[in-house]
């Protein structure tokens, strides 16, 4: 039988390991807490144009041939896809089994606070009106994006945003973007189009030749 020593030390023991658990929960729940309390980030557009991250990669080709070792075909081809679809993303190239319908376009656009209006104007470029100067930005465009995503690869989207209310011809200028690049790029074999009436060089000149 245990002395009344041993029995002590034992439950000592105990009472300090439930004490270092107890804490480890507050710790737990106040890292829960604080990790709640700070702000969380917009959510952003996909993005395109990236280097291949070759860790990623390596993963993708590890994995495939371990599942074609095993027999998982369905696996393997799911990897292969993944890595495929990180190169072309990388190339800038659209991904041409994903288009995005255009009337399920307007559709999902339709509901964004501002939006007036949208019209196709080829398969590529998205003409977005809006009804003020504040509401022609860049996160009206990532606005849209967002809502296409569910749709289709949108980087063969091109979004050009226009305010209805403009007074003047600097109000009235487009502000484009392709979906998942920065501003002036394109996807591979993407054209710039001009959307306004009046270029941007004209209107510049025409400026320069008011000031003199």
């Amino acid at each position: 039988m245990e002395s009344d020593r041993d029995l002590g030390i034992r439950a000592i023991g105990r009472h300090r390991g439930v004490s270092v658990l107890a804490a480890f929960v507050v710790l737990a729940v106040a890292a829960c807490a604080q990790s709640n309390d700070q702000p969380k980030e917009a959510r952003r557009p996909q993005q395109a144009g990236q280097p291949v991250n070759p860790i990623t990669m390596a993963g993708h080709m590890a994995a495939a041939r371990a599942n074609a070792v095993v027999g998982d075909q369905r696996a393997v081809q799911a990897h292969v896809k993944a890595a495929t679809d990180d190169i072309t993303r990388s190339m800038r190239i659209p991904d041409s089994s994903r288009p995005i319908d255009h009337e399920a376009a307007r559709a999902a656009v339709r509901p964004i606070a501002g939006v007036r209006t949208s019209i196709w104007l080829d398969r590529t470029n998205f003409v977005v009106m809006v009804g003020s100067q504040q509401q022609r930005s860049m996160a009206m465009i990532d606005q849209v994006c967002l809502a296409l995503e569910p749709l289709g690869d949108t980087l063969a989207v091109v979004v050009n945003v226009q305010d209805v209310t403009a007074k003047n011809a600097d109000g009235a200028t487009t502000l484009s973007r392709n979906c998942q690049l920065q501003e002036g790029e394109r996807a591979l074999l993407q054209a710039k189009r001009e959307v306004d009436v009046v270029p941007a060089e004209l209107r510049n000149q025409f400026k320069q030749q008011q000031r003199k």
